[in-house]
């Protein structure tokens, strides 16, 4: 899978074919259909295995019932250990996803991005509340501004790096948390 998903976030959906992945994987495309019964199959492995350990680990996050602070710290770090495990897959997810979820095979990821937003709200909004995060701030907006600058990681993060991805987290959470401004 990790071959397909490679080539998947690399030419994009509709130009990857089954033959194309075969190739890169150094085998016959008639292989590949023992596994699997169609691109679609594939796609939907690699974006349901990523969104499983994702909401795995955020569920954990969760479960453990800390200060919306320390929640949106440990969601950070999760989403880039997800992007170390998951980057093919995160980046098919962005780029494919609006497309995909008008097919019913993918309607579990209209699911995922509902709770999604739900969980980083619902966070933001309670550290509003608790008076841990600025009560101006625009809720619906720092939720974006958080997800897209942490995501759009996968664009250029590479497993094996020079930072591991809880020190990327560490920074990213540092500039959002604290700005960039001497103080």
């Amino acid at each position: 899978m990790h071959t397909a998903a490679e080539v998947f976030a690399e030419q994009g959906y509709n130009a990857t074919t089954v033959r194309k992945i075969a190739d890169h994987a150094g085998m016959l495309a008639g292989s590949l259909y023992y596994h699997f019964d169609s691109k679609e199959s594939m796609l939907e492995e690699i974006l349901r295995t990523f969104l499983d350990e994702l909401w795995s680990g955020y569920d954990t996050v969760l479960d453990d019932e800390l200060g919306p602070k320390e929640t949106l710290e440990a969601l950070v770090t999760e989403s880039f250990r997800e992007i170390d495990r998951h980057r093919a897959a995160v980046a098919i997810y962005q780029r494919e996803s609006q497309q995909l979820v008008a097919q019913e095979r993918f309607a579990f990821l209209a699911e995922s991005q509902r709770r999604f937003e739900k969980t980083w709200l619902t966070t933001l909004e309670r550290g509003v509340a608790d008076q841990v995060f600025r009560a101006d701030l625009d809720i619906r907006l720092t939720y974006r501004f958080v997800r897209d600058t942490v995501w759009v990681a996968a664009s250029w993060y590479r497993p094996g790096g020079r930072h591991s991805p809880e020190e990327i987290a560490r920074q990213y959470l540092s500039m959002v948390l604290d700005g960039i401004a001497v103080r």
